[in-house]
C-alpha cells in the first residue's frame, strides 16, 4: 500500500469501521432554528458524505442543560431537537458515511452575564459569570449524559466531546481559566482533567462498551493562540491517558496548521504526541489543502490559496509513519463538497479553495475573542 493509499484505508475505533480516514469536523453554520438542525443542514451533511467522507462530526450542539449556550442560531441536543438530529444521521448513512455528534457548553464564553465555568474566567484577567459549584457540575455532567444517550438512540455512531477552543471543558483543561483549589482545578493537569474525564465516565457507563466516544481538545484557545493545556509532553501524555482509562476511544487533538511541530525534537505535531503518550488513535486537523489557518481567515477576512498536493503528501508521509491515524477537513469540505473523492482521484485542480465569504455571516459572536486579541 502506498503512503497515499492509506488515507482512503478502512479503519475501525472500538467497534466501528470507516471506509477511510477522513472526518468532516464540527462546524457551525448557521443552520439550525430553535436548536434543530434544519433539513438544509442535514442535505449537506449528506452531500459531502456522498463526496467521500468517511465521518461526519455534527456541528457544536448545546448538551440538554440551561446554561449551555444562549447563542440564537446555535444547535442543541434534547428532546425537542431528537427528530431533526435523526433525520441528520439517516441522510448521512444514505449518503454512505456516518456520524458523530458533539457535546458542547460554551461556559464562560457566553456573554450575558450568567455563564458557568471553571472559576468564572472566559482568560486570565477576563471575568464572565461565576464558577460552577460542585452540585452544578453533577447537574451540567447528567446533561452531557442525557445528549449522548439521544445520540446513541437515533443511530449516531458515537459522541464527541467538545473539550478546545476556549470553551467550557477547556476552560477546565487550561490554567490560565482554572484556579479551582477543590480537587477540579490548579497548577496539576490531573485534577484540571477530572471534570471532563468524569463526563466521559458517565457517558461510557450509560452508552456502553460499543458506543464510540471522542474528545476534541487543543493547546491554542480563540482567546490566546499561544495558551498551552500541557505545557509539556509528560503532561500531554497524562492527560491522554486519563481520558483513555476513562473511556475516549480516539482524541482529536485540535491544531491551526497539522504541520506545525508541538515540540523540538522530531517534528511530530499535536497529535502525533497525543499518540505516542496516550496510546489512543488520534485525529489531526488544521488548514489541511489551504494555506491560511481559520483564526487568520475570521480575524482579518482573508482568503487562503490552495495548499493539497503538498499537504496530501505530507499527510500521507505521516499518517504512514504512525503519527495520527485520521485526519479531519473543515474549510476545504465547505468549498468543495467532493473534496475528499477528488483527493483519491488525484484531481487537484479541480478542488474549488474554499474563500472566506463561503462562511457567510459568522455564527457566533466573537466580541471577546476580539477584545482578547485587541482588535
Amino acid at each position: 500500500m502506498s503512503d497515499h493509499d492509506i488515507l482512503f484505508s478502512p479503519i475501525t475505533l472500538n467497534t466501528v469501521t470507516f471506509h477511510n480516514r477522513w472526518v468532516m469536523p464540527a462546524m457551525q453554520r448557521g443552520m439550525c432554528s430553535n436548536g434543530a438542525p434544519s433539513a438544509e443542514l442535514a442535505a449537506y451533511y449528506r452531500r459531502r458524505a456522498e463526496g467521500g467522507t468517511a465521518l461526519i462530526v455534527g456541528e457544536s450542539a448545546a448538551i440538554d442543560h440551561p446554561s449551555a449556550t444562549v447563542q440564537p442560531t446555535s444547535a442543541h441536543i434534547n428532546p425537542a431537537t431528537r427528530d431533526a438530529w435523526a433525520h441528520c444521521v439517516d441522510e448521512v448513512r444514505q449518503g454512505g458515511g456516518q456520524m458523530m455528534l458533539q457535546l458542547w457548553h460554551e461556559g464562560a464564553m457566553r456573554t450575558d452575564g450568567h455563564a458557568l465555568s471553571a472559576s468564572g474566567l472566559a482568560h486570565p484577567g477576563k471575568e464572565s459569570g461565576r464558577a460552577a459549584t460542585v452540585d452544578e457540575l453533577a447537574q451540567i455532567r447528567d446533561g452531557f449524559v442525557r445528549s449522548a444517550r439521544i445520540a446513541q438512540d437515533i443511530g449516531a455512531c458515537g459522541v464527541e466531546v467538545h473539550a478546545a477552543h476556549g470553551y467550557f471543558l477547556d476552560q477546565f483543561l487550561w490554567h490560565g481559566s482554572n484556579i479551582r483549589d477543590d480537587g477540579y482545578g490548579g497548577p496539576l493537569i490531573a485534577h484540571r482533567a477530572r471534570f471532563p474525564a468524569e463526563i466521559v465516565s458517565a457517558i461510557r457507563a450509560e452508552c456502553g462498551p460499543d458506543f464510540l466516544i471522542s474528545l476534541r481538545f487543543s493547546q491554542w484557545k480563540e482567546v490566546d493562540f499561544e495558551a498551552r493545556v500541557a505545557p509539556s509532553p509528560e503532561d500531554l501524555a497524562q492527560m491522554a491517558t486519563i481520558f483513555r482509562k476513562a473511556g475516549v476511544d480516539v482524541l482529536h487533538a485540535s491544531t491551526r496548521r497539522f504541520w506545525d511541530a508541538e515540540w523540538a525534537g522530531d517534528g511530530r505535531n499535536l497529535a502525533g504526541w497525543t499518540r505516542a503518550g496516550g496510546g489512543l488513535p488520534v485525529i489531526t486537523v488544521g488548514s489541511v489543502g489551504l494555506d491560511i489557518d481559520v483564526m487568520t481567515v475570521f480575524m482579518e477576512g482573508l482568503d487562503p490559496g490552495p495548499r493539497v498536493e503538498v499537504a496530501i503528501d505530507e499527510l500521507a508521509r505521516r499518517m504512514s509513519a504512525g503519527e495520527f491515524d485520521m485526519v479531519a477537513v473543515g474549510r476545504a469540505l465547505i468549498g468543495d463538497p467532493d473534496f475528499v473523492n477528488k483527493v483519491q482521484a488525484r484531481d487537484y485542480d479541480a478542488i474549488r479553495t474554499f474563500r472566506r465569504d463561503d462562511l457567510g455571516q459568522l455564527e457566533w459572536d466573537l466580541s471577546i475573542v476580539e477584545e482578547a486579541h485587541g482588535a
